[in-house]
């Protein structure tokens, strides 16, 4: 494991998981920490001042990082998080950056409720490192053409029959697009590591714009399946810190 992603998993487990947020500051972030979780202010002060008042409410964490997988200074993590023996379940997708020593210096994320095991737990394999890049255009591709261009004729180019889809709300991918008004304003970010894809964007699903990250597995060209992780965007008013992207 490298240090940056060694650093992102500290970050989690040592830092938010077991509470040690002094280690974390001194250890694992680098000189400057920018924030763009709701509600969390930015810097290592907005950190350390949200998880203070978060452990006081939420004394017992189980905290589980399911996937990770790092694009050069990049790191990403989907994440489960049990609070208070089931007071709370989450899913959380982040993406950290890191800074040339591998420390973290920026975040991201998205938070939503857990429904059911399959919309998180399950295998995670990392092959074909070779086909990281082709992986990401294929992705790329896919989200212009079908996301936004609506091109829905050109679906299956770019996805397997048999794709599975991991989101509780969603049985069938293309009938949940074609029922309701999906459309991706921007894709911030597109990470991958051989056969996983993740996209960061900016989505709007029945006039409602989400913070929304699309995690795709690849084989041979073709997504196979899909999660999916959206929040609500913040009201300007209520910013803590520069916004979601």
């Amino acid at each position: 494991m490298s240090k940056k992603l060694q650093n992102a998993t500290n970050l989690y487990l040592r830092g938010i998981r077991d509470g040690a947020v002094d280690e974390v500051l001194n250890n694992y972030m680098g000189k400057t920490y920018r924030q763009h979780s709701t509600g969390v202010s930015d810097g290592k002060e907005g950190f350390k001042a949200f998880f203070t008042d978060f452990f006081k409410r939420n004394p017992e964490r189980d905290i589980q990082v399911v996937r990770a997988f790092e694009d050069g200074e990049y790191i990403f993590m989907h994440v489960y998080q049990n609070l208070n023996h089931g007071g709370a379940k989450w899913i959380t997708t982040d993406i950290f950056h890191a800074d040339e020593e591998g420390r973290i210096i920026e975040h991201w994320d998205v938070i939503d409720a857990f429904y059911q095991d399959d919309e998180i737990f399950g295998t995670f394999e990392i092959k074909d490192k070779e086909l990281t890049e082709s992986n990401k255009s294929v992705v790329r591709t896919y989200l212009t053409e079908v996301m936004q261009n609506h091109k829905l004729e050109t679906f299956n180019q770019y996805a397997a029959d048999e794709m599975k889809e991991h989101h509780h709300s969603i049985s069938n991918y293309v009938s949940w697009i074609k029922e309701h008004y999906v459309n991706y304003d921007f894709v911030f970010k597109v990470m991958g590591a051989g056969n996983y894809v993740v996209a960061y964007s900016k989505v709007a699903i029945d006039h409602k714009d989400y913070a929304l990250f699309d995690i795709f597995r690849l084989d041979q060209g073709k997504i196979v399946e899909h999660w999916m992780n959206k929040e609500i965007m913040p009201a300007y008013a209520e910013l803590t810190n520069s916004g979601k992207f």
